[in-house]
């Protein structure tokens, strides 16, 4: 137990031991310190470990109201007895008015212990009232630090009444001057025109229904500007199950509204930059897709010819015109089939992913830039790991970035007598890798760094946009998109997606 620190102003010495050997014979553990002059009254006030003042009211150098004054200008938490013989009521009433905790009178010092717990009781109540009070001014501050960051406000509504109470967060959010009383009308007022109608239906929803809200909608400030809020509002928990009465918050997300519309217009942006990419590449396909088709159309006509050759005949001869009139058909459906491959690169529309077998979707652009090869002299090989499993993606733009990264091997060896090697395998770490690598000009180390850069190109007819864009695509699959220089010449580009599976 701690003891009890008691500065006592007093003369005499017999009364001072008696004081003390009353608080002891009640189990206080007591360390008193006698004064009896000015001078060590105030030499005693120093001490900060002092619990309660005991005071006579007159000695022959100095007086207990002196010393109240004292104590309160230096200690006023400490507790101040007056414990004297000669104090009368009436002098005893005014000294505890201008600041004395109690006043025992000598004659009846079986007051003194009672009085002493009582002054320390009311201290630590009062020490116990101050933390409470504190802690709540730092929570409050702490509340109002933290809603003004996150430019989020509280409010409360009793619907019965139509009182409502707004946080200083929310007077700043819908700039009302803080000493306005908030109103639904007030609320109505700032909402956007267009949103009244859908906000006046959530008031009266939240007021006649005794439903929460969670809405979103706009503010109109008197300057023009627009906010956007987002308010969430749940039924308080009360006595009366009639009462309700609405406790939530109201957050500005202006900021991230812009930041979803900026990003949404980015990703548009995007998107048209890939598909104006898909519409340069299919100007270098536009040789291989003439091709392809000009060898169904010339079987089409060739067998029409011969169908007519045979209906012709007297008889006609039915046989050898149905099998020519198979032979149109799967020409016209050979032609069908190479127009749909090329117009899903240039196409526009939105990513969709379905399951896919990669090596299918290569072996279809091996075959669209065939003749492309051909034309440079250039020889297409593939080796393609039959085991691949199925990969989740979108076949276009996979479809794209293969084009691209063929295209670029192809231009790559413009003198012909190349080769470009297109492979697929599953690689230990679970990743699926596709390759394509080519025997050209290779690319230097320096450009390595800056060939995935958009807008960066060493080509004079580039756009700089191809593997850019395919990055980003490889990057959205969640795989990796890499480049390499090759041992001897050329150049290899890798990809990487995730197995589905893995």
């Amino acid at each position: 137990m701690s003891p009890l620190r008691i500065l006592l102003l007093e003369d005499n010495t017999h009364d001072a031991e008696l004081i003390q050997e009353l608080l002891e014979a009640d189990d206080f553990v007591c360390e008193v310190t006698c004064v009896e002059t000015r001078a060590e009254f105030v030499a005693g006030l120093e001490n900060a470990g002092l619990n309660l003042i005991l005071a006579d009211y007159k000695l022959p150098s100095f007086d207990g109201l002196s010393a109240l004054k004292l104590a309160r200008d230096a200690r006023p938490e400490l507790p101040f007895i007056f414990v004297s013989g000669l104090i009368g009521e009436e002098v005893a009433i005014e000294a505890v008015k201008i600041g004395a905790t109690d006043y025992v009178v000598k004659s009846r010092l079986s007051r003194l212990v009672p009085s002493v717990q009582r002054a320390l009781r009311e201290v630590q109540e009062r020490a116990e009232r101050k933390k409470a009070e504190e802690a709540l001014r730092r929570s409050e501050m702490y509340l109002a630090e933290a809603q003004r960051l996150s430019h989020t406000g509280s409010f409360g509504w009793d619907v019965a009444t139509g009182e409502i109470h707004w946080s200083d967060e929310t007077y700043r959010m819908f700039e009302y001057d803080p000493t306005t009383k908030p109103s639904v009308q007030m609320i109505v007022d700032r909402t956007h025109p267009d949103d009244r109608i859908h906000v006046r239906e959530v008031i009266d929803g939240a007021s006649t229904e005794r439903s929460g809200i969670n809405t979103e909608h706009r503010l109109l400030m008197p300057n023009g500007t627009v906010k956007c809020v987002q308010v969430v509002a749940h039924r308080a928990a009360g006595d009366d199950p009639q009462r309700v009465f609405l406790v939530g918050a109201v957050t500005d997300i202006t900021e991230r509204k812009r930041a979803e519309q900026e990003h949404e217009r980015l990703r548009e942006l995007e998107r048209e930059l890939a598909r104006i990419n898909r519409v340069s590449i299919m100007g270098e396909l536009a040789a291989s897709l003439a091709h392809e088709i000009k060898q169904p159309l010339t079987a089409v006509a060739v067998n029409a010819e011969a169908c007519l050759h045979w209906m012709r005949r007297e008889p006609p001869e039915l046989e050898p015109a149905r099998h020519a009139l198979s032979g149109i058909i799967d020409a016209a459906k050979r032609s069908a089939s190479i127009v749909d491959r090329n117009r899903s690169l240039y196409g526009r529309g939105r990513p969709q992913r379905e399951p896919i077998d990669l090596n299918i979707v290569i072996r279809e652009m091996v075959a669209m830039l065939r003749d492309t090869a051909d034309r440079h002299g250039i020889l297409l090989r593939s080796e393609l790991d039959p085991a691949l499993p199925k990969k989740t993606a979108d076949r276009v733009q996979l479809q794209q970035v293969l084009v691209n990264l063929m295209l670029n091997g192809i231009e790559a060896m413009p003198d012909g007598d190349g080769e470009l090697s297109i492979a697929s395998r599953r690689v230990d770490d679970g990743q699926l890798l596709i390759s394509v690598s080519d025997s050209g000009i290779g690319v230097s180390e320096e450009n390595l760094e800056h060939i995935f850069a958009a807008f960066f190109t060493t080509k004079q007819q580039g756009t700089g946009m191809g593997l850019s864009i395919s990055r980003r695509i490889i990057e959205s699959h969640g795989g990796r998109l890499w480049a390499s220089a090759n041992t001897g010449r050329g150049a290899t580009f890798q990809f990487t997606l995730p197995d589905d599976g893995s």
